[in-house]
């Protein structure tokens, strides 16, 4: 790595990040392979291993991905100042636009204009989960026994069950199936089963109000355990906001959803137009820092120890049980948005061509979601 003055770095981080949460759109993958290009091939901060290893540590820990992994190249570069930097400065620019299109939306997202474009957005976006649950499944699928994890945790779920402690049963599975322990599995499962039968009755539907201290307390708490690609975070925000609490519609969660994903930078953004929808500017503020802040604090925490990290197998069955059932999850949420959205042929027809240009020609996700706008607007003009 090219040394440089603490300062000087720090502007660094601040110039390249804040022009990458600009300009990084297409998702976690792409935002990485961006990221990769400035650091690696470009100013040659990094080797690739050096890269990896930290692409490597932002699987160990909850948060979102691509965002963590800037957080990461701030610490090593930039020391805690360049940790704090680099991350801000990649969550602020898509963070303020979402809020305008949040002020936009609560102003004009009853006109039948925009009714009629997110009529069109809905079905690509189901497309665009779906080929990421694709994607996905391909990597973390490693055998029958994460298959059927996967699985169950995607049948639970559906049935009711609580989230948490899904993905709780599946990394206890994981563990148990490496060290080989004949019967734990399915102890494990029976057990896992009574204790999310328990929460799914304790978090039943109730009228709940909304206040600024229980939206910032759900949106950290969102960000300090949630897994996997940022598309598992409809399963945590359709579990409490649409259906236990009632604060949010399914096409209110779909919109919210859409415009995390027409902006750049991280997907994450959704809780900024969430915490805007519910509680003004303050909602907005707070959430978009509740839900960012634990990766600051896992970022710093975890890098000291990735060489062990990388070197333990058991670490290494937390997350493939994690992660998998992060999948499942991500799979039963798209199985009820996906009743709110394809409602007639033309949006299954939307969701199959969009499905088949992201198989076949592998366009940004930008260009879909633009696509299916207008494809919105024309049908409703």
């Amino acid at each position: 790595m090219r040394h440089v003055p603490a300062s000087g770095a720090v502007r660094e981080l601040a110039s390249l990040f804040l022009r990458l949460g600009v300009t990084a759109f297409g998702g976690p993958a792409a935002h990485i392979a961006m990221m990769r290009d400035e650091v690696v091939e470009r100013r040659q901060w990094l080797t690739d291993d050096e890269f990896l290893d930290l692409l490597a540590a932002t699987n160990l820990i909850p948060g979102p991905n691509s965002t963590e992994m800037a957080i990461h190249l701030g610490l090593k570069r930039g020391g805690r100042w360049g940790l704090v930097v680099a991350g801000c400065c990649f969550i602020l620019p898509p963070a303020v636009m979402v809020g305008l299109l949040a002020w936009g939306y609560t102003s004009y997202g009853n006109t039948p204009q925009v009714e009629w474009l997110m009529y069109g957005v809905g079905p690509v976006i189901i497309a665009v989960v779906l080929h990421a649950l694709w994607k996905l499944g391909a990597s973390a699928i490693k055998g029958p026994l994460t298959a059927a994890v996967a699985l169950l945790a995607a049948g639970l779920s559906l049935a009711g069950w609580n989230e948490l402690a899904l993905l709780a049963a599946g990394a206890a599975v994981m563990v148990m199936a490496h060290t080989w322990r004949p019967g734990i599995v399915t102890t494990l499962l029976a057990i896992a089963g009574g204790s999310a039968t328990v929460l799914a009755q304790a978090t039943a539907t109730v009228a709940v109000p909304i206040t600024l201290a229980r939206l910032t307390l759900f949106f950290l708490k969102v960000g300090s355990v949630l897994f996997g690609s940022g598309y598992v975070l409809l399963a945590f925000l359709r579990a409490d906001l649409t259906e236990n609490w009632g604060w949010l519609t399914d096409q209110q969660l779909i919109d919210a959803i859409t415009i995390g994903q027409v902006t750049p930078g991280p997907v994450f953004t959704t809780a900024t137009f969430i915490g805007y929808l519910l509680a003004g500017t303050a909602g907005a503020t707070l959430a978009t820092i509740a839900i960012f802040a634990p990766g600051f604090v896992f970022v710093a925490l975890s890098q000291p120890l990735i060489p062990r990290l990388r070197a333990s197998a058991l670490t290494s069955s937390v997350l493939d049980g994690v992660v998998v059932t992060s999948l499942g999850l991500m799979a039963a949420v798209t199985v009820h948005l996906g009743r709110a959205v394809l409602i007639d042929p033309i949006t299954i027809g939307l969701a199959v061509i969009a499905a088949g240009l992201l198989l076949t020609a592998q366009l940004n996700t930008t260009w879909l979601v633009l696509g299916g706008a207008i494809a919105g607007w024309l049908l409703g003009s």
